[in-house]
């Protein structure tokens, strides 16, 4: 799971994040709820992929695109080994929470965790000292804050969250929650940044809680029913 989760995606998207722009990055980035619900569709007969779900994705990840902007897709090639590896990534993510599903199954959240978390920190730091040498840490305070940001927060408190909604509701449906990271950053960049949100964005979001709202079908089976 740390090779599957962590090495091999993180890599490939800081290799090719490198290379190709930033919202190009994002929308490629997005495609793994796609693939994360064809994934789980083949493996696992409780996520079948239906018409309704199909169309929630679908509508999700136009939302996204939108939001982040269609100029973006332009320079979408798939001869461009930077923009492979971003969507290698995604296909990645998708194996691993189907994986995960199958192999972790009654394993606390805590435990399958730390195991991941653990171990990847183990891989990538020993690459990291083959390719790179020693660190300096010779980081400003605003650096080592981000850090402990990253390896706290956005790291083992998240992986507490994966685990426990993956054992909820299936691989499928917890990797739909990347359809959510472009609508959050667009936010916090207007609120804490004060960067303009363009109206792009806001038809983007539109069409994302549209498609939350037909993959979640309650507001569907109340308004067949009303009728």
């Amino acid at each position: 799971m740390a090779v599957l989760n962590n090495v091999i995606p993180f890599s490939l998207i800081a290799w090719g994040q490198l290379r190709i722009d930033g919202g190009l990055t994002a929308i490629l980035n997005a495609s793994t709820a796609v693939f994360a619900v064809l994934v789980a569709a083949a493996v696992f007969a409780d996520e079948r992929l239906t018409a309704k779900k199909f169309a929630g994705v679908t509508l999700g990840f136009i939302g996204v695109a939108t939001a982040l902007g269609l100029s973006a897709l332009k320079d979408f090639d798939l001869t461009s080994l930077a923009q492979l590896a971003v969507l290698g990534a995604s296909v990645f993510y998708a194996f691993a929470g189907a994986w995960a599903r199958a192999q972790f199954k009654g394993l606390p959240p805590q435990v399958a965790a730390a195991g991941m978390a653990g171990f990847s920190g183990v891989i990538m730091s020993a690459l990291a000292l083959y390719f790179d040498g020693v660190p300096s840490f010779d980081y400003a305070p605003a650096t080592w804050a981000a850090l402990a940001y990253m390896a706290l927060m956005a790291t083992a408190v998240a992986y507490l969250l994966y685990y426990r909604v993956l054992a909820i509701a299936g691989s499928g449906n917890l990797l739909l929650a990347t359809l959510l990271i472009a609508p959050i950053a667009i936010l916090l960049g207007a609120f804490i940044l004060g960067e303009k949100v363009e109206a792009r964005a806001f038809a983007g979001f539109a069409l994302l809680v549209a498609g939350m709202v037909v993959l979640d079908g309650r507001l569907l089976r109340w308004l067949r029913a009303s009728r």
